[in-house]
């Protein structure tokens, strides 16, 4: 039974991670879309009519192909189109700087876009699969012209990988490939549509990262405007992050507000002795104003998932799409050639009045006999022999088109399309001259609807340890057992990054953060020495042993520990009788007498003694009980 139900769960898990992978969550290499996607852009292309679709009635349609509910239809129905290349939407689509979420379905409206119907769909090069259910076909990819993997991008979620392709600027996409057609070599960064600054001098062509900052103005010493943000943030976020910041006193700020409408604008006031220079780099360290994004390049190719590099799937796009304007060119030649050959199959017929040689025939069979034989003088100046359904299209023509067939015309048309037939000629057999040109075309047309947004910068590392450095003393009150920066008594100076570690009479010790206010005497144990947790100060003690009063020196110096945990620095049976922490340490020790032997006194250097962990024994000093200590 057990073994059963495990393989049960083996085999559908294995079903469900293939199905999200292939079929939910990472783009096809081919086309660079989406199952979801796919469908809905050829759910548009079947409704297509120039006018605009409500949402809902495209998401309803488009359920015909794709296996689920309405609302993930919808959903990547509004990514797509806030993407801005392949729809166009009227209505409140939401707004991807904000996070606003879009109206429901049955307010908004789409339609394909101009550049959609001119590069995505050919029905004579698609390949069509059942859909789900069986009732209808539904495109296995759609023949794109244009690299929308790279132009979109892409993130998904699958079962054990995710994808991350970043969005590229349209003119630098066909420009490349133009260079890669010629030899050239191609350079290509990301370019984001929330705009702002960007370091590319990591991205290693998709493979490794890039930096963005958000675009701020400094208005004045006192203010600063954000006017473009990070790719991955919003402006609720990024104000967000600005308040926490502030809160945890990285940041000093007066107020932020909010003005962002169409474009971004969000204002920060600065207070007295703060000013806008300092603050800049601040925002940058502590906050959402700067990001690192790593893309992860993987998509679906023959059926698995596989990594690229950007050179690597512009490369097989562009003979994707060569492959695609050959084919083209050839079915044009085809239909060309077939259109030639009908024309003059009916100059023939007309010309040389063979229907009236059917007129005596009495039978249909004897009628398309007797033209069969009308025709046959005329094979050589046509490019194949004419079949039955040729012979059925001549008997088809009505007597009035006979009566004003106009020669000249037939002949002129004829000749124009023997014209446009060499061109094709011409253009297959320099595909490449073709390609460019039909880019070129694209470009032209296009390509300004799609400016750079993103600017391209190389800005260094900020350095936040820099920035967040400042100067704290914390109060200790051996009265009361408190410590931190809200106590008065003994004060310890030392940096907001710093950790302290507090050493108590027990003999135990313990590292901790900087607190506000927070009791330390935890046993009624009070603390004898307290300082920064630097992993290089020595300290240096002497104790005792509780039965023989023999002293022990040990020099050491705590560099291992975790936070709010207890250790011990002397052994359960001994007592501490002398601590510091300067570096040249000499005392003076007495010892007790000893019967008639008078106690003596030594002059102890610190530092004949070697420095060791804190949990190591001291060295014996003198086989005689120690007496007192004087510095």
């Amino acid at each position: 039974m057990m073994e059963d139900l495990k393989h049960l769960f083996r085999e559908n898990f294995l079903r469900y991670a293939s199905y999200v992978i292939l079929d939910r969550a990472i783009p096809e290499l081919i086309d660079g879309l989406k199952p979801v996607q796919r469908r809905i852009l050829w759910t548009l292309y079947l409704m297509d009519d120039g006018k605009l679709h409500k949402v809902a009635n495209a998401a309803g349609q488009t359920m015909a192909l794709h296996p689920h509910g309405d609302a993930p239809i919808t959903e990547a129905l509004v990514n797509l189109a806030n993407k801005g290349y392949l729809l166009d939407a009227q209505g409140n689509f939401g707004n991807p700087f904000t996070g606003d979420p879009a109206a429901a379905s049955r307010y908004i409206e789409t339609r394909l876009s101009a550049l959609a119907k001119e590069t995505l769909f050919n029905p004579k090069l698609t390949l069509f699969t059942p859909s789900y259910d069986g009732r209808v076909e539904e495109p296995l990819f759609l023949p794109a012209k244009i690299p929308l993997l790279l132009l979109q991008g892409a993130e998904g979620i699958a079962v054990g990988m995710t994808t991350k392709i970043f969005p590229h600027n349209f003119n630098e996409l066909l420009e490349a490939q133009i260079a890669l057609l010629n030899n050239q070599e191609v350079t290509l960064h990301p370019d984001f549509s929330s705009g702002g600054l960007m370091d590319v001098s990591e991205y290693e062509g998709g493979r490794g990262k890039i930096r963005l900052r958000a675009k701020i103005d400094i208005i004045d010493d006192k203010t600063l405007l954000v006017r473009e943000i990070c790719y991955g943030t919003t402006t609720e976020s990024l104000i967000r992050s600005i308040d926490e910041s502030a809160k945890k006193g990285k940041i000093k700020i007066e107020t932020i507000n909010d003005y962002t409408s169409e474009k971004i604008e969000i204002e920060i006031k600065l207070p007295r002795g703060q000013y806008a220079e300092e603050v800049l780099e601040a925002l940058y360290a502590f906050t959402e104003c700067e990001v690192a994004l790593h893309p992860q390049m993987i998509m679906i190719k023959e059926k698995l998932p596989w990594e690229g590099t950007i050179l690597t799937v512009l490369e097989h796009h562009l003979s994707l799409l060569q492959g695609y304007l050959r084919q083209e060119l050839e079915i044009e030649k085809g239909e060309i050639i077939e259109k030639i050959f009908r024309k003059l199959l009916e100059e023939i017929f007309i010309e040389h009045r063979l229907y009236k040689k059917i007129e005596e025939s009495k039978t249909y069979e004897k009628v398309h006999g007797a033209l069969e034989k009308g025709l046959e003088p005329f094979y050589e100046q046509l490019s194949r022999i004419p079949t039955h359904e040729d012979r059925e299209y001549l008997l088809g023509i009505p007597i009035r088109r006979i009566s004003i067939y106009d020669q000249e015309k037939n002949r002129s048309e004829i000749a124009l399309l023997k014209e446009r037939l060499l061109q094709i000629e011409k253009s297959l057999k320099n595909l490449k001259k073709h390609t460019i040109s039909y880019i070129r075309s694209l470009l032209e047309k296009y390509g300004s609807l799609f400016p750079r947004k993103t600017e391209v910068h190389s800005f260094g590392e900020v350095d936040v340890k820099k920035l967040s450095l400042k100067k704290l003393k914390v109060g200790y009150d051996e009265k009361t057992g408190y410590l931190g920066l809200k106590v008065s008594g003994k004060s310890i100076e030392c940096l907001n990054v710093d950790k302290l570690l507090i050493l108590f009479q027990d003999g135990s010790y313990t590292v901790m953060n900087i607190p506000e206010k927070q009791y330390i005497h935890t046993q009624g144990v009070p603390a004898i020495w307290i300082g920064v947790a630097d992993r290089k100060s020595i300290i240096n003690i002497i104790y005792k042993d509780k039965e023989t009063d023999f002293a022990y020196a040990k020099r050491f110096v705590v560099k291992q520990f975790i936070l709010e945990k207890s250790y011990r620095f002397l052994p359960e049976e001994a007592l501490l009788a002398f601590i510091s922490s300067r570096e040249r340490e000499r005392v003076i020790l007495s010892f007790k007498s000893k019967g008639k032997i008078k106690g003596k006194t030594l002059a102890f250097e610190f530092s004949d003694v070697a420095v060791k962990g804190a949990d190591t024994k001291g060295v014996r000093i003198a086989n005689t009980a120690l007496k007192e200590i004087k510095e």
